[in-house]
């Protein structure tokens, strides 16, 4: 077994954009270039963990690992768990939660991200980058992440809060990108949590962690991952797709 595993939550019922995981882009299904992504980076073993039969066929179909979880989880992370307690046994040292909906993730941030999880200096670790215009900063969609510092490509900060509508300040602002890597501890710890006030007010899962004093840790990548939760956001992914593609 590896230790370190990649597994993707995945599910048909967004309610901004349904059935988005199988979305074609440059007739491929979202949810495929999200895995091919983990694979890419070379990072570990990778699992697409969903409830939904369609997301496993379409991931089978392709050569991929995917397991049905139970419809009842609340949170992505929940989805996460399942599979790495009930199917890898918890033997993983590090398990990174890489959201389905981001089909141009770059690889090497995946493993940009477990490099600096194998140093053992926090409970769980994300990524950001910088905002590409005041829109971004504007949009209620796009999670932001306030950091204790300057973030830049060498540096990992102490994240401070996330949120999703605008501050006043925009001091050690950053785009939050939705890729977590936990020590298997800190997950296990994390999910016996119960949700917090502002888990629940925001809709953003990672505030149970610094509202119960987990440390998360923020490193900086000089690429946006799109994360696809509108139709607008699906046709700007296509567009960003297809022309790396043709570099």
């Amino acid at each position: 077994m590896n230790k370190v595993v990649i597994i993707i939550p995945s599910r048909l019922e967004a309610s901004r954009l349904p059935n988005k995981p199988l979305k074609l882009i440059n007739n491929k299904e979202m949810i495929l270039h999200v895995y091919e992504a983990a694979m890419n980076s070379k990072s570990g073993e990778v699992y697409v963990a969903t409830p939904n039969q369609k997301i496993i066929e379409i991931v089978k179909k392709n050569g991929g690992n995917a397991v049905k979880t139970s419809t009842n989880h609340e949170t992505g992370t929940d989805r996460v768990y399942e599979v790495f307690n009930n199917i890898l046994g918890k033997k993983p040292d590090i398990i990174l939660n890489l959201q389905g909906d981001m089909p141009n993730i770059d690889p090497q941030a995946i493993s940009k991200l477990v490099k600096f999880m194998q140093s053992n200096k926090c409970d769980i670790v994300t990524l950001a980058s910088n905002f590409r215009s005041e829109k971004e900063l504007e949009n209620s969609n796009i999670v932001k992440v306030e950091v204790n510092g300057d973030l830049s490509s060498n540096k990992f900060l102490q994240a401070l809060d996330f949120f999703r509508d605008k501050k006043e300040t925009k001091n050690n602002l950053y785009h939050h990108v939705g890729i977590y890597a936990y020590t298997s501890e800190a997950l296990i710890k994390y999910v016996k949590l119960k949700r917090s006030k502002l888990e629940i007010e925001r809709r953003l899962e990672q505030l149970r962690a610094l509202e119960n004093n987990m440390s998360i840790h923020v490193g900086f990548i000089n690429t946006s991952p799109l994360s696809v939760d509108t139709e607008e956001d699906l046709i700007e992914v296509k567009k960003l797709i297809e022309k790396d593609e043709k570099n």
